[in-house]
Parts: C-alpha cells; sequence; structure tokens
C-alpha cells in the first residue's frame, strides 16, 4: 500500500471514539478520499471545532464502506501520539502534509527536515555528534554537510529506518 498524497481531498464524518472513521462524503469544492485509492495510506488530518480537538497521522483509505483507519497517529491536541477519543460531532478530514514529515529550504537553499537535529540528534552543515545515538525506525532522514563522530560514538540505524549523510 503505497503513501499516496493529493490536493484538496476533504470529507466530513461524525465517526464518535478512537477506531475507524466512516467519512460521509467530499464537502463542496473538493474531492474525496476515494482519490487516494482503496488500500493506499495518506497524510491525514481531523478537525472537530466543537470540541476543540485535532490529530494528525497516516491513515489507510479503503473504498468499501468508506472509511478511513487512523494507522499511526503523528501528533494531537492533547501533545501526545495516541488516537483522540473524538465526539459524535462533525469533524473535517482532510489529506495534509504534516510538519514533522515536510522538508524545507532555507534563505540559502539549504535543504532540512523539520524535525531533524532538534528532536533525533542529528547535526546537519559540518557540525559535530558527540553522543551515541540510535536512529528511529520506520524514519527517513537527510543530512547536508559534514557529520563527524567523537571518537566512541556509534550510530545505529535499525531495520527500517532509512538515513542518507552525505
Amino acid at each position: 500500500m503505497p503513501l499516496v498524497v493529493k490536493d484538496r481531498i476533504r470529507e466530513t464524518s461524525t465517526t464518535a471514539g478512537t477506531g475507524t472513521l466512516t467519512l460521509a462524503g467530499a464537502v463542496s469544492g473538493f474531492r474525496s478520499f476515494a482519490d487516494i485509492g482503496n488500500g493506499n495510506t495518506t497524510y491525514y488530518a481531523i478537525v472537530d471545532s466543537t470540541a476543540g480537538t485535532w490529530e494528525v497521522g497516516i491513515g489507510t483509505y479503503t473504498a468499501s464502506g468508506t472509511t478511513l483507519a487512523r494507522t499511526t497517529i503523528l501528533s494531537n491536541s492533547s501533545g501526545t501520539t495516541a488516537a483522540i477519543n473524538f465526539a459524535a460531532n462533525s469533524k473535517d478530514v482532510f489529506v495534509t502534509y504534516p510538519s514533522s514529515k515536510a522538508v524545507y529550504g532555507d534563505a540559502s537553499d539549504i535543504a532540512y527536515e523539520a524535525s531533524f537535529a532538534a528532536s533525533n540528534g542529528i547535526y546537519l552543515n559540518a557540525n559535530t555528534v558527540a553522543t551515541s545515538l540510535t536512529l528511529p525506525t520506520n524514519y527517513n532522514g537527510l543530512s547536508s554537510g559534514n557529520v563527524t563522530l567523537n571518537t566512541g560514538v556509534t550510530v545505529t540505524v535499525p531495520t527500517g529506518a532509512r538515513w542518507v549523510i552525505v
């Protein structure tokens, strides 16, 4: 099941709880999750404006029943990575590009991954890694510039992690 990201995908849902959402159809002027394709994954956001709750994650779309399974929670209004227990209010459900997965360029057109240096201990642009670290599983990363490892420092890359240091 490939990761698919498309523009202007937005539906509503009144599904309550922490599980899979049943989608209620595209909002006027938007496209439905059907454009993602049956069995494919996508980045999503769910917003319950009535309750003031939200969630961002990776979900799997299923055409039969028009559902979105909340596979991996990346962030939420509670500041955790747990599924929000949504009320039965009407919620907006849409495709997004989470900041934790984003790559951006600075004023000098040097590319950075949003959470690369701060949360994972990898340093960019000729910096030194002073302590041993284990890179996260199932995480993509890229370092530009030289990375120097102090004597005795180890970097462990687990199965499923995809890192490049150039």
